[in-house]
């Protein structure tokens, strides 16, 4: 629901023209599907929807769901997947399968209230439907990962004798940044089975790009649609312009003490991206023998091939063995034939991608035989 979050409570509590919304959420994958769990599609009572669930498959089946909760007021779970017994039967093409959480919302009311903390929430819970629980479409966020405030936050959810365990449970998804649904027994009743879907905020991972030039402004450009956190660094005052790129933090700075700074403030870590597109040895070399040495997920430098083979002898001659090098992505991106920075910019982040997904040969799709969705098991 995250990503629906906003849009959701504009309607809800539009000054001029309030509207009910029901929130389709994905709860739970099995097997391949377009899109992950905390995935929410929105349809007001106007009949406008955004967001999209699988890209067309199931959609129509899950905007007639969330016309019926809001005519009914009342939430359901509802399960789609591939029928191979009837072609016209609605699910997901991909083979997969994935159950649904659609939520009724009425405008101006306690559902999905708006928290007067300007802060982005860290976490939404909801409850899902059962026969032991009234159904009262409810969903609370939590803004800060703190105990008091998360206690707070499951009271109007789950009974006092459940509200230990649930919070000890949810605490540990949110810590994690993990997503998922969150199973509590109440305490002297075996038979009440509570579940409390819990969509935790991911950190954006950090994409580092070492040269604010025109391929530097393509490439935060094409990356801004996936959400990275992007930082500009570059120690030419002439180049180092914030307003040169939208979206993403810029920073004077030689990129090695930049990178130094960073690394110590926690700022990078696994799933990090390190690009040097500077052409500068005596900015590139010392950035890339620093980047080398962390723990982040890729690092890459743009140059020609006579320049990378120059580069790895610097490299080599300042103490960066062969293992390092190895990680070293150079010349930057994909064989795609691209010469525009704008072409440039699509093939590194095609090639961040395939490491991301631990592709070490890309193929088209078409000559391939893997799934084109990661498999995730039950939830």
């Amino acid at each position: 629901m995250l990503d629906i979050l906003f849009a959701a409570q504009q309607r809800l509590f539009d000054l001029d023209n309030p509207r009910d919304v029901a929130v389709a959420t994905i709860v739970a994958v099995q097997g391949s599907a377009p899109r992950p769990v905390g995935t929410s599609m929105l349809v007001d009572s106007t009949g406008a929807v955004q967001g999209s669930l699988s890209g067309g498959c199931v959609e129509g089946a899950v905007f007639e769901a969330c016309q019926d909760a809001l005519a009914s007021g009342e939430p359901a779970v509802h399960a789609f997947g591939y029928s191979d017994e009837d072609a016209f039967a609605v699910g997901l093409m991909c083979g997969g399968a994935i159950e649904v959480l659609v939520q009724p919302f009425l405008a101006g009311g306690r559902g999905l209230a708006r928290s007067a903390s300007q802060a982005d929430p860290v976490a939404v819970i909801m409850p899902l439907p059962s026969a032991d629980r009234e159904h009262a479409s409810h969903a609370v966020e939590v803004r800060a990962n703190d105990e008091n405030e998360l206690l707070a936050a499951l009271e109007p959810l789950v009974p006092p004798a459940a509200l230990p365990a649930a919070a000890s449970q949810t605490a540990a998804m949110i810590r994690n940044e993990r997503t998922g649904t969150v199973r509590i027994a109440v305490p002297g009743d075996n038979r009440v089975r509570l579940e409390l879907f819990v969509e935790s905020r991911v950190t954006p991972a950090h994409l580092v790009v070492v040269g604010a030039n025109a391929f530097g402004q393509a490439l935060v450009e094409a990356a801004r649609p996936l959400g990275y956190r992007i930082t500009v660094c570059d120690p030419r005052s002439a180049f180092a312009d914030p307003a040169a790129f939208p979206g993403a933090e810029v920073a004077q700075a030689w990129p090695h003490h930049f990178l130094a700074r960073a690394a110590d403030a926690g700022d990078l870590d696994v799933r990090s991206m390190i690009c040097i597109l500077t052409h500068d040895p005596k900015i590139d070399i010392p950035a890339l023998q620093f980047a080398l040495g962390l723990g982040v997920g890729y690092v890459g430098a743009m140059g020609s091939r006579r320049s990378d083979r120059d580069r790895r002898c610097a490299l080599r001659q300042a103490g960066v063995d062969d293992q390092a090098l190895e990680r070293l992505h150079s010349p930057i991106g994909l064989g795609l034939g691209a010469q525009t920075p704008a072409e440039v910019a699509v093939s590194i982040l095609a090639e961040i991608l395939a490491v991301q997904g631990g592709q070490a040969q890309i193929l088209p799709l078409s000559h391939g035989t893997q799934p084109l969705h990661p498999s995730t098991p039950g939830g």
